[in-house]
């Protein structure tokens, strides 16, 4: 096995070959002065078992072709499997046309992908579950949801409270659902209407919140607006604690400032993608997902199922 890993994400590289126990492999992965990817693999690949560990998170179009010229690579140097673990899927969101002459780009980046010589993917949380069907190789899809509901149990020790788990939008219904009976929870909506992509107006709040801690449960969060817009409407409903779970925090600096303007106590997320800016961690609590991923990456290496890795309605770690 040899595990590579580019510019990305180094140290979710790192902590998932501590777990392994296999180092990662020497690779110079830097750019030309015109901004050109330059990568050059130090060690003997031919017929290993290679991991790219490459989350496609900002700057999405450098750590793509990052990931593509790495494989291409490894795919001369003879490598037995190329394996693409990618923990967060740039790219997603645009998977079907919404719009006339729109593309749908999630499909391209899923052909650039195989084109390039991968064999299989390694991913978590899509955010549409059917880009898995853009692939015409197998796509091992993990969930964060065991990690985060790991975290959410201890945090609700000697806490009689009640639990309302709130869906953002009507799209998420199924995730909070499942959340929501591994917790013994209640169930909430927040309907929403999109203004622009950095803008969310929320519509109304179906189910109960008032005098129970809330935590809103969606796939990613990048502006922060839908997180925060649902916050305020819970608020102003009468909830008392409100949490937000999410497995891809891709927080530039208009999502910092929202968080920290907001009525969310605390965004729980993972190191999927690098930290959010400073300015907000105070608010943030990122687990760490190297072992689920690990324990991935080796049951693909030794032939054996993940199938419990990533059942979404699982609740074990």
């Amino acid at each position: 096995m040899k595990l590579l890993t580019g510019n990305a994400h180094p140290s979710l590289a790192q902590g998932i070959a501590d777990q392994i126990g296999s180092p990662l492999a020497n690779a110079e992965v830097s750019s030309f002065p015109d901004g050109e990817t330059y990568v050059r693999i130090d060690e003997n690949v031919r017929r290993q078992d290679v991991f790219l560990i490459q989350p496609t998170c900002p700057p999405t179009n450098q750590n793509l072709m990052e990931l593509l010229i790495m494989v291409d690579a490894v795919r001369r140097a003879s490598a037995e499997r190329i394996t693409a673990v990618i923990p967060f899927f740039g790219y997603a969101r645009q998977d079907r046309k919404d719009k006339p002459r729109a593309p749908i780009t999630a499909k391209l980046v899923a052909n650039l992908i195989e084109a390039a010589g991968v064999d299989r993917v390694l991913t978590m949380d899509l955010h549409a579950a059917q880009v898995q069907g853009f692939f015409d190789i197998p796509v091992d899809h993990l969930y964060a949801k065991p990690v985060l509901l790991k975290h959410l149990r201890e945090q609700r020790q000697n806490n009689d409270r009640g639990l309302t788990v709130v869906s953002p939008d009507v799209g998420g219904v199924k995730m909070a659902r499942s959340y929501a009976d591994v917790l013994g929870a209640e169930l909430a909506i927040v309907a929403k209407q999109r203004i622009s992509a950095t803008v969310v107006e929320p519509m109304k709040l179906i189910g109960e919140v008032e005098g129970r801690d809330a935590i809103i449960v969606d796939d990613m969060t990048e502006t922060a607006g839908t997180l925060c817009a649902a916050a305020e409407t819970l608020k102003s409903n009468g909830a008392g604690r409100i949490f937000a779970g999410v497995s891809h925090a891709v927080l530039g600096n208009l999502g910092c400032e929202r968080i920290m303007e907001s009525a969310i106590d605390e965004l729980i997320t993972t190191n999927s993608t690098p930290p959010p800016p400073e300015a907000c961690r105070s608010k943030v609590t990122t687990l760490d997902i190297a072992g689920l991923l690990g324990e991935a990456i080796l049951r693909i290496h030794n032939g054996k199922s993940v199938s419990s890795l990533f059942d979404i309605d699982s609740g074990s770690v």
